[in-house]
């Protein structure tokens, strides 16, 4: 039996762990910014607001109103709900879009609301919404991410590898999450 060649398998494994890691990986960090400014914009969705100008109601119950207010705008969309947050107000929700309305001068605005192209699929696996299976995948997505920053330590040698710049850097990478937690916590 010869001498295992640790360092080649280590190399080995990283390369095709890391191809099968690529994809997730490409997901992961698209909807890890995404999320990341969450409170800049909604990275699920796109909101556009419309304002609009219709004469006052003359409708007396809620079940009018919103009939009237659709007639006037001339939606035919169906209703999935209404409610009155002051004796003033009217809102009116369909399916991905709402109508806020002041009932007495008719100043209204509709939003719409869009699913964000991919990065709201992104963010529910990220997310893990999914649940289930998806979890115990995800998991070992999270293995494999482990496995591939430990085993790349070891892929270069000499002045190129851990024992010469890569110490510097490995040490700068867990010096600075760190002082975040320093500086937040």
């Amino acid at each position: 039996m010869g001498k295992i060649k640790w360092r080649k398998w280590n190399n080995i494994l990283h390369r095709d762990i890391g191809y099968l890691a690529v994809g997730l990986t490409v997901i992961f960090a698209i909807s890890g910014i995404a999320v990341n400014h969450v409170s800049d914009w909604n990275p699920n969705y796109k909101i556009e607001n419309k304002d609009f100008q219709i004469q006052p109601l003359k409708a007396q119950t809620q079940t009018q109103m919103v009939r009237e207010t659709l007639q006037k705008l001339r939606i035919n969309d169906a209703v999935e709900s209404s409610f009155r947050p002051s004796a003033e107000e009217l809102n009116i929700y369909l399916t991905n879009h709402t109508i806020h309305l002041n009932i007495k001068t008719g100043k209204g605005r509709h939003e719409f609301v869009k699913e964000r192209f991919l990065l709201r699929d992104f963010n529910f696996l990220h997310l893990n919404h999914a649940k289930k299976w998806w979890t115990y995948f995800s998991d070992l997505y999270a293995v494999s991410l482990l496995f591939l920053a430990i085993s790349g330590l070891f892929v270069l040698k000499g002045k190129k590898g851990l024992a010469g710049r890569g110490k510097w850097l490995t040490l700068i990478g867990i010096i600075i999450p760190i002082i975040f937690l320093m500086l937040y916590k």
